[in-house]
């Protein structure tokens, strides 16, 4: 029998290696920016075109490498951070498994440019598909200049699943967010296409916080400070009237390391709870020093997993010190019951001055003269206007007892059209309908009953209606009175931009666009003003969970968002006029059976199905 078992070859196994550890452009972002920190940099720049798929490259101003750790750097395994296996739980360095490098030059074009202080010269290296096709000595400063270009040119079927640019961008921006955050000490500059999106100074965590996210996040941040024998935490939580649909805002740092961790996100939301409705989630950037020796960073090739020895401890510390932090601030709720409501200054008025009133006396005012006298006074009124009241009754007699007054007028009755058609396409008899826990509503159609969710019908109703306006760009818009004002961080203003198009095609008009503020003049017939904010944040959201990658386009996610912020919801009280209406409504969509997210809409039972029951 022969031998079917073979070593893989290096170039192989380190496109499998890089399945593992590059997923998309911002996966080498983060490798790049890691490996820069722990060379020491004071300064590191991240050039990206293309949203990564041309070219990532990032300089730093580091120690830089020799001639030999440069070529070294690319072979699997290779690190100069451990030299045992007992080193993996003394780590205090960002990459130190040796794959990065390797897996990145197996799928891209890689080109290094290096020097340390201590030679004239650097080496510039060249790299295709874990090949070598340049080593020279050049002229470059001190530091190391890394340029990925072509990503997974050798994999087709890798790149063709990679988003639009829009789309990697915004993912590339928030691993630049998270290792930005870590190290506020280290100057960061952040290009794309040629355009400065961020240039951050040496600052500290609080001022790094608000240069990312835009000049209004300074009110919404609340400190949290506590030092226990088992952990140290620091960082910022939001104030609870800050808390949003979406969980952009919310980093964990374990020793400068960005983590995702749902057990310890549940504590902090514990503690907001009371101050937050339940569909909301609060913002916060919590930065925690434990002992390497006590957790486990090595479970996951990206290390954005770390497991912990003692994990309800850390949770009881965490949760009571947000607590903590939310009553120091008089951030909790108090109620004062010998306060009386009525006697508080109104909002509007907290800030004015007093006035002091003004009074204007006649001082040719003589109430003794006679009436020719006080008509050449100043007077509102004149004697024509005075006299005029008895025009009003001319001709009132004349109709009098005319019973036939109001004969002409014609009143303008709504037409009544049903939609609902049974298979032989003759129209459904169906009586009055009524609404069922607030939830359905039910009719009686021909051959039995009608059971509707009114939410899910509405929302299938909306979203054809949405779709219809964006695509025919045809939608009326009601113009405000006062424009509005609303703030946001760069970031989501960057995803406002993007779909600014589509909802002006729905009946949005903006005005001015700045870094961090919306100015909204004008909204559909279908959103009320105080709703603008809510819808616009739902929108972030859906983008923010990547529901563009699962949809059909940016129409189709958008209209889901609008239908599901504007539909009617379960417990909302219907009049009869109302149900017959979503009903009619519902039967004249081209798919009335299912919601926009692919959910029945209603149910029949038919007489059979009714008569079975009482078997």
């Amino acid at each position: 029998m022969p031998d079917r078992i073979q070593l893989l070859p290096d170039h192989v196994a380190n496109q499998i290696a890089a399945g593992e550890v590059v997923q998309r452009p911002a996966s080498v972002v983060k490798e790049l920016l890691e490996n820069a920190i722990d060379a020491g940099a004071k300064n590191i720049q991240l050039i990206i075109k293309d949203g990564g798929k041309t070219l990532i490259q990032v300089v730093d101003d580091g120690m830089g490498m020799s001639v030999t750790d440069a070529r070294l750097s690319f072979e699997r395994h290779a690190t100069s951070k451990i030299r045992n296996a007992d080193d993996l739980f003394h780590l205090s360095t960002k990459g130190f498994r040796g794959e990065a490098l390797a897996s990145i030059a197996a799928i891209a074009h890689v080109e290094m440019k290096t020097r340390p202080g201590t030679d004239e010269l650097g080496t510039l290296l060249c790299i295709q598909g874990s090949r070598v096709t340049d080593q020279e000595v050049i002229t470059t400063p001190v530091g190391t200049s890394v340029a990925v270009k072509n990503l997974f040119f050798n994999i087709p079927a890798r790149r063709n699943f990679l988003k639009s640019k829009q789309v990697e961008l915004r993912h590339i921006t928030d691993e630049f967010h998270r290792v930005a955050l870590a190290h506020p000490a280290i100057g960061f500059q952040y290009f794309h296409d040629g355009n400065e999106l961020y240039n951050l100074p040496e600052t500290n965590h609080r001022q790094r916080i608000v240069h990312l996210f835009g000049g209004k996040t300074n009110e919404k941040l609340v400190p949290v400070s506590e030092e226990t024998q088992v952990v140290e935490i620091s960082g910022f939580i939001c104030k609870p009237e800050f808390a949003k649909k979406s969980r952009g805002e919310q980093f964990f740092f374990v020793n400068d390391r960005f983590i995702k961790s749902p057990y310890l996100h549940h504590a902090v939301s514990a503690a907001f709870e009371g101050l937050i409705r339940s569909d909301v989630h609060p913002g916060y950037f919590l930065y925690l020093k434990v002992d390497p020796g006590s957790i486990d960073i090595n479970i996951h090739p990206t290390k954005t997993e770390i497991k912990f020895d003692d994990e309800q401890t850390l949770y009881a510390i965490l949760r009571s010190s947000v607590k903590h932090s939310l009553g120091q601030f008089n951030i909790a709720p108090v109620l004062d019951f010998e306060r009386d409501q009525n006697l508080d200054t109104p909002y509007d008025y907290k800030e004015k001055g007093a006035q002091l009133p003004r009074v204007t006396v006649d001082a040719g005012f003589n109430p003794f003269r006679e009436d020719s006298s006080r008509k050449s006074a100043p007077s509102r009124f004149s004697s024509k206007q005075e006299s005029s009241w008895e025009s009003m009754y001319v001709g009132l007699d004349s109709q009098v007892g005319n019973e036939n007054t109001f004969s002409s007028l014609t009143v303008e009755s709504d037409s009544y059209t049903s939609s609902i058609f049974d298979a032989d396409g003759e129209k459904e008899q169906r009586g009055s309908s009524f609404q069922l826990r607030r939830k359905y509503i039910v009719t009686t159609i021909k051959s039995g009953m009608l059971v509707i969710d009114q939410s899910r019908a509405h929302q299938r109703v909306l979203y054809e209606k949405f779709l219809k306006s964006i695509t025919v760009k045809n939608a009326v818009s009601q113009q405000l009175l006062f424009p509005m004002v609303l703030h946001f961080s760069p970031p989501e203003m960057q995803m406002i931009r993007e779909i600014k198009e589509s909802l002006v095609a729905i009946g949005f008009a903006f005005g001015e666009m700045e870094e961090e503020q919306l100015q909204v003049t004008g909204v559909p017939l279908m959103v009320s003003s105080s709703e603008v904010g809510m819808v616009l944040d739902h929108l972030i959201s859906d983008y923010q969970s990547e529901q563009e990658g699962e949809s059909f386009s940016q129409t189709d996610v958008l209209s889901k968002t609008l239908c599901k912020s504007l539909a009617v919801k379960s417990g909302e009280v219907l009049d009869t006029e109302s149900q017959m209406a979503l009903v009619d409504d519902l039967f004249a969509c081209k798919e009335p059976s299912l919601s926009p997210f692919g959910k029945k809409t209603y149910v029949t039972l038919t007489e059979s199905d009714i008569d079975k029951k009482f078997i």
